[in-house]
């Protein structure tokens, strides 16, 4: 587990604390509901500020002046602005959304977080949340926002109580104007204190999370105050009473070449690869040798030219214990999936994809002839039919891997199961092999356009073997495994937490 490095961070004296440090005085700190965990939203539990989408969609239609303009940087670098001041800001933003309804603003909220903030959310900040909610803490969100912009991370969370700035609504319709107090500065500290004497909670005992200066007072306020990437005025205050700091890594930052080459070259070792491993089929006659000399030549320079390492930090062995088998990994990251999926199985295997990648130039072409089974997830009766091309290279020898979630994630969460991997399994009678990626998203999210570099760590579980499997047996196992991976991403086993079974 890391510690606290004394003076390191923005200001002299701040004590800076790395997120294993953190989350292992919550994990050995008091459980139970008693215990509340605030946390402030932009620039905290997401890189950036919502409100920055809010006012793109804005400027484009025209609809915002220089004064506003202003005020906004000032909100975003968090001051100088009083209450007051931020109140008349926000109350111009919402203007807009007067004669809207719930159902609008709810799907307008759903759009939003998908196209923007879902890829902001800090991996660190899921992973203290996750450990407040596994300590059975009082886990709420406190922020200025309004609920429009917080409602997807709050329910991808599973955080039900949330403090912001309420639009003031008449018969399910907006009516343009606030409700009640705005939650900036000494608003949101009036209403945590609410909070907590409405639920008979001791702020002495609770934690809070936050990145403003404007968020001070809301921090004196509690007994275990953390300043997250703070201001500068945040910073000082931090280091003048002992505050821990932690440095969330930020997607922000100059525009920069270096990424755009490193992800031109893993693609590059993607197509090259592909080229190499068809001509050695070309060459041999066996094709199977080629696609492997693919995969190798893939993983071995796509990770070089994208500085990207991959390190199984359990479970190494089960990689080649039971082959074939099927492998389950959770997806966050297309590209990024696809390089860690050959950088550690290396041969004799392939995956199950969705149709719409074999329309893409030239990758498609070569998944198509490294075998893989693509899915068209809205016809069932093609999708058997890939499963059963799957089968039969499985019967071949050929370990098969799968995601079931069937779309990347949006966040480091786990999303829905699919039951096909675990019918491939139990008609071919292989085992399932977990793979748990811990961050892959981290290095590229669903969205992004360019890698970073970084090392993604992988967990490889036992094999779940399926042999006597009848189909009803496939719902429960189910549910099981995506249980298994929400434990493992929640509470990633260190060397004394032994990583959880599958009952």
């Amino acid at each position: 587990m890391g510690g606290y490095l004394t003076g390191a961070g923005r200001t002299a004296g701040v004590v800076s604390v790395d997120t294993e440090a953190m989350l292992d005085r919550i994990r050995t700190g008091p459980k139970g509901a008693r215990i509340a965990a605030f946390f402030d939203f932009d620039g905290t539990l997401i890189d950036g500020y919502s409100a920055t989408a809010l006012y793109e969609k804005r400027l484009r239609a025209r609809q915002v002046g220089a004064g506003e303009i202003v005020r906004a940087l000032q909100a975003a670098r968090g001051g100088p602005m009083s209450e007051t001041e931020f109140e008349s800001f926000i109350a111009q933003g919402i203007s807009g959304w007067a004669g809207r309804s719930q159902s609008w603003l709810d799907a307008f909220g759903k759009d939003l977080y998908r196209h923007w903030i879902a890829k902001k959310l800090f991996h660190e900040a899921w992973r203290i949340v996750k450990a407040h909610q596994r300590a059975g803490h009082t886990v709420v969100i406190a922020s200025s926002a309004t609920r429009v912009q917080i409602a997807g991370v709050a329910r991808e969370l599973g955080i039900t109580d949330v403090l912001c700035t309420e639009l003031e609504m008449v018969d399910g319709v907006a009516t343009g104007r606030l409700a009640g107090r705005t939650l900036w500065g000494e608003g949101k500290e009036a209403a945590i204190r609410d909070f907590a004497r409405r639920h008979r909670l001791r702020l002495a005992n609770a934690y809070g999370y936050a990145n403003g200066d404007e968020d001070v007072p809301f921090l004196q306020s509690v007994g275990h105050p953390c300043a997250v990437n703070p201001q500068p005025g945040l910073a000082q205050t931090a280091a003048a009473n002992g505050w821990p700091v932690l440095e969330f890594q930020s997607g922000n930052g100059r525009l920069d070449p270096v990424p755009a080459l490193r992800t031109g070259g893993i693609w590059a070792s993607l197509i090259g690869g592909g080229a190499a491993g068809i001509a050695m089929s070309l060459l041999t006659g066996d094709r199977r040798r080629g696609i492997n000399l693919m995969i190798n030549a893939f993983a071995q320079f796509g990770g070089a030219f994208g500085d990207i390492k991959v390190e199984v930090v359990r479970g190494q062995g089960y990689l080649w214990s039971d082959r074939p088998a099927v492998f389950l990994v959770n997806h966050q990251s297309a590209l990024i999936d696809l390089l860690v999926g050959a950088t550690i199985l290396r041969e004799d295997v392939t995956a199950l994809a969705k149709k719409e990648i074999k329309q893409m130039p030239v990758v498609g072409q070569m998944m198509d002839y490294a075998q893989f089974a693509f899915v068209d997830r809205a016809d069932s009766g093609q999708a058997r039919e890939a499963l059963k091309g799957a089968l039969d290279l499985i019967e071949q020898g050929v370990s098969v891997v799968v995601a079931p979630e069937g779309t990347r994630s949006y966040t480091p969460g786990v999303g829905h199961f699919k039951k096909g991997a675990f019918h491939l399994a139990r008609e071919a009678q292989v085992p399932i092999i977990p793979i748990v990626v811990r961050n892959s998203g981290q290095i590229m999210w669903r969205d992004n356009r360019t890698a970073r570099t970084g090392t993604i760590e992988v967990l490889v579980h036992e094999p779940i073997r399926t042999e006597g499997w009848q189909r009803a047996d496939v719902d429960a196992a189910t549910r099981r495994v995506r249980q298994l991976y929400l434990d493992t991403l929640e509470d990633w086993p260190g060397p004394e937490h032994p990583a959880p079974g599958v009952p």
